[in-house]
């Protein structure tokens, strides 16, 4: 009884991860990418082309222009759709800490290292490792992974041996990269190593004509989640939206109707409902 149970757990748990990874395909398909002006449509042609092949990307943009939605689409859209995706951001941790966790480490490598741990590029073994924030590295962790992409080995923290990995890196800055290299910040031959292929996602400012789509499609969203009766979005809010600059580009529009959405007495969603800043 205590094997048929734990083969039958087994296989719930595999056919619920199958079911979740076919989920994640459906989510990132390119044409569920909110957004029909020229400059996105070029970038849906470019993650076509560039998603099938095993090249590095390099997507540039400002923050909150959705550079790991992109990343994604990458992944799920090729050959190591079923293989593990995994990211960090290079700017959120310090580097020992970093290091770690991009590489691992052999038990005893340092104070708290009671075993040894496996980096996530190993984890990302056959898929995809995501590399946001790129440019916040330092010399010394730009050289390392200058070697990962030039000979597809790690070194755990503390060990001597060589690990071969196989995993796919897209990187992701909202930093001038070719800038950096010239002050001498960033790594030329890193740089070159990144920028095989380069993705331009363009400010939510120069795309206005997406602005009520990805309106609409963050109200259906949030309204959905929240259980709200919330109808449409008023044409004064869409004209308060047309004016605004949207420093925080689509990010920042997210976060306006997820709040006027959680806020709101309204069926529609009302300029009363937005932050102050917009009135």
């Amino acid at each position: 009884k205590v094997a048929i149970h734990r083969a039958l757990e087994r296989r719930r748990l595999v056919l619920e991860n199958l079911r979740f990874k076919q989920e994640l395909k459906e989510k990132y398909r390119i044409e569920n990418i909110v957004g029909s002006s020229d400059c996105m449509l070029e970038v849906y042609k470019m993650v076509a082309r560039v998603a099938p092949t095993k090249s590095t990307v390099l997507i540039q943009g400002e923050t909150g222009t959705g550079k790991e939605l992109i990343a994604r689409a990458i992944h799920y859209n090729s050959s190591r759709a079923d293989r593990p995706f995994m990211a960090i951001d290079c700017g959120a941790l310090a580097e020992s800490l970093l290091e770690s966790e991009l590489f691992g480490h052999v038990k005893g490598a340092f104070t708290g290292a009671v075993t040894t741990k496996k980096g996530l590029f190993e984890e990302a073994r056959a898929g995809t490792f995501f590399l946001d924030e790129v440019g916040e590295n330092s010399p010394g962790m730009q050289a390392k992974l200058l070697r990962v992409l030039q000979e597809h080995e790690v070194k755990r923290v503390g060990g001597t041996e060589s690990i071969q990995v196989d995993v796919r890196v897209i990187a992701a800055t909202n930093k001038n990269l070719e800038k950096l290299v010239a002050d001498g910040k960033f790594r030329e031959d890193l740089f070159y190593r990144l920028n095989v292929v380069t993705i331009l996602l363009p400010p939510l400012r120069e795309r206005r004509e997406d602005i009520p789509l990805l309106a609409n499609h963050f109200l259906r969203k949030f309204a959905a989640e929240n259980a709200r009766d919330i109808s449409h979005i008023s044409s004064e809010v869409m004209e308060l939206f047309d004016e605004y600059n949207w420093p925080g580009n689509v990010r920042e529009l997210q976060h306006v109707i997820e709040r006027a959405v959680a806020l709101t007495t309204n069926p529609i969603l009302l300029p009363e409902d937005l932050p102050p800043k917009f009135r």
